[in-house]
C-alpha cells in the first residue's frame, strides 16, 4: 500500500520543514462543462414568503456568525458558550467576495494514495491537514505541498458494519494552539457521537483515547451525517441524518436529520432556536457538507431521494422540507434550497468556501460543482469541472482562495476503483 511517501509518525516532528517543500505539477486537467450541456439543474433564491415554522422561533436577523474577539495568548480550553451573543449582528457585505463561474479547475499534484475511503479533512494552524479514513478507522495528517502523509494511528471504538458509519467527520477550532484536542464524529454499534483526541508530542507522536463530549445520534446502515465544522463564533456545527427513518427529520425532539449546533464541551450553544436542545435546523435527509462564508453565514450540502440534490443556506430554526419536499417547494412554513441539481448528476459529499464560490464534491456524479455567490444569492448558473476523471468525489477543502485538497471515494463498494485509489489531490483554481 502507497500513501504517497508514508512516514512514521517520528516524521511528525519534521512537518514544518516538509511545509516549506515546493511540487511540481505531475497532471493537469480544465475539463469543465456549463450547467447547460448537462441534464436540467435549477437554482432557486429564497423568496421573503420562505417564514420558518409557526413551532420555530423566529430566526432573527441574517443569522450571521459573528466570531468572538482574539485571545492575547494560546488558550488552553476552548470556550463554554456563556459569553456569546445570543442574537447574531448584522453582516458586513463587504467581507464577502462575489464568486464566478468562468475560470478553471486543474489538478496540480497528486498528494497521496492508497488511502481507504478518506472521509473527513481539517486543516491544522501548521497548514497540514488531518484525514479519517471511514472504514479503516485510522487518522492521518498530510503535508499537501511537500506530499508527506503521517499515520496517527487507529481510533479505538469505532464501528463500521459495511455502510456509511465509521470514522466520518474531523475538526478543530480557533483555540487548537493551546487546547490540541482533534473532533471526531465516529460510529458505535449503538449510536454516532462526537469525541475529542489530543495530539501528543513525542518521538513518535501518539494520540490519547477518544473523550466523548456528545452522543446518542441515531445510527443506521445509510444516512449518518458526519460532517462537523466549527463555525466563526467557535461554536460546534454536526451534520445528522435521518438514518432511513424519514420521520425523525421532522421530530424535533430528535437528533436525526438535523444540523446540530452546540459548545465545544457538548452543551446546546446559547441562541439556539430550541431551549435547550443542541437542533439548529430540521428537515434534513442526510446532511453531508458544511461550510461558512466570510460573512459568517453557513451552507450546507445534502443528499435528496430521487428528484433533487440540494445546497442550503441554514438559518436558526428552519425547516428543509424532508420528507415532504425535495428541492425548490411553495409549501408554507419550508425553506427551498438556494441550488438544486438532478441525483444522477450530483448526490453531494463536503462543500468548501473559496472566493465567493461554494464548491462541492460529487459522488455520484463525479465531478467538481462550482456555485458562485454573491451573499446567498447565485449569481451565476452553478458549473461542472473534472467530470468522469477522477471518479466519486468526497470532500473538499479550502487550503486558499485559489487551491483547493479534494478526496476521491472510489473504493467504498460504489465502483470498481482505479489503481492509487483512493487519493489526495491538489487543485487550482482561478
Amino acid at each position: 500500500m502507497n500513501r504517497g511517501p508514508l512516514v512514521t509518525s517520528a516524521a511528525l516532528a519534521a512537518t514544518a520543514v516538509l511545509l516549506a517543500v515546493g511540487c511540481s505539477p505531475q497532471t493537469k486537467s480544465d475539463t469543465s462543462r456549463d450547467l447547460d450541456s448537462l441534464p436540467a439543474a435549477s437554482t432557486a433564491s429564497t423568496s421573503p414568503s420562505e417564514i420558518a415554522p409557526s413551532a420555530a422561533p423566529q430566526p432573527t436577523g441574517d443569522a450571521t456568525i459573528i466570531p468572538p474577539d482574539s485571545a492575547s495568548e494560546p488558550p488552553t480550553t476552548e470556550p463554554d458558550g456563556a459569553a456569546e451573543p445570543s442574537t447574531p449582528a448584522s453582516p458586513d457585505a463587504s467581507r464577502s467576495p462575489v464568486g464566478t463561474a468562468r475560470g478553471s479547475v486543474q489538478v496540480v499534484d497528486t498528494v497521496a494514495t492508497d488511502i481507504p475511503i478518506p472521509w473527513g479533512m481539517a486543516e491544522l494552524p501548521d497548514g497540514t491537514v488531518l484525514v479519517t479514513s471511514r472504514d479503516e478507522h485510522h487518522l492521518y495528517r498530510v503535508a499537501p505541498k511537500a506530499g508527506k502523509v503521517v499515520d496517527l494511528g487507529e481510533i479505538p471504538g469505532v464501528v463500521s458494519d459495511g455502510g456509511e458509519g465509521g470514522l466520518l467527520g474531523v475538526a478543530v477550532s480557533s483555540y487548537y494552539p493551546g487546547t490540541k484536542r482533534i473532533f471526531l464524529y465516529y460510529s458505535t454499534a449503538t449510536d454516532n457521537r462526537i469525541a475529542t483526541v489530543t495530539l501528543q508530542p513525542g518521538s513518535p507522536a501518539t494520540l490519547s483515547d477518544p473523550e466523548v463530549v456528545f452522543s446518542g445520534i441515531p445510527r443506521g446502515f445509510r444516512h449518518n451525517g458526519g460532517r462537523i465544522a466549527f463555525g466563526p463564533d467557535d461554536m460546534l456545527y454536526v451534520g445528522t441524518g435521518e438514518t432511513e427513518v424519514p420521520s425523525l427529520a421532522q421530530d424535533t425532539s430528535s437528533l436525526g436529520g438535523k444540523i446540530l449546533r452546540m459548545t465545544p464541551q457538548g452543551k446546546p450553544a446559547p441562541g439556539n432556536p430550541f431551549e435547550n436542545s443542541v437542533v439548529y435546523s430540521y428537515g434534513h435527509r442526510n446532511v453531508q457538507g458544511l461550510t461558512f462564508n466570510e460573512q459568517g453565514r453557513l451552507f450546507a450540502s445534502e443528499f435528496g431521494d430521487k428528484t433533487a440534490d440540494e445546497l442550503n443556506w441554514i438559518r436558526p430554526g428552519r425547516n428543509y422540507g424532508w420528507p415532504a419536499s425535495q428541492g425548490t417547494t411553495d409549501l408554507e412554513g419550508i425553506t427551498s434550497p438556494i441550488a438544486e441539481f438532478g441525483t444522477d448528476e450530483d448526490s453531494p459529499s463536503g462543500v468548501a468556501m473559496a472566493g465567493g464560490s461554494v464548491y462541492m464534491a460529487a459522488l455520484r456524479g463525479e465531478r467538481l460543482w462550482r456555485i458562485p455567490l454573491d451573499g446567498t444569492k447565485l449569481v451565476a448558473r452553478p458549473r461542472a469541472f473534472l467530470i468522469g476523471e477522477l471518479g466519486r468525489l468526497r470532500t473538499v477543502l479550502a487550503l486558499s482562495e485559489t487551491q483547493l485538497l479534494i478526496s476521491t471515494s472510489n473504493t467504498d463498494g460504489r465502483i470498481s476503483p482505479r489503481p492509487g485509489d483512493d487519493r489526495l489531490l491538489l487543485l487550482d483554481v482561478n
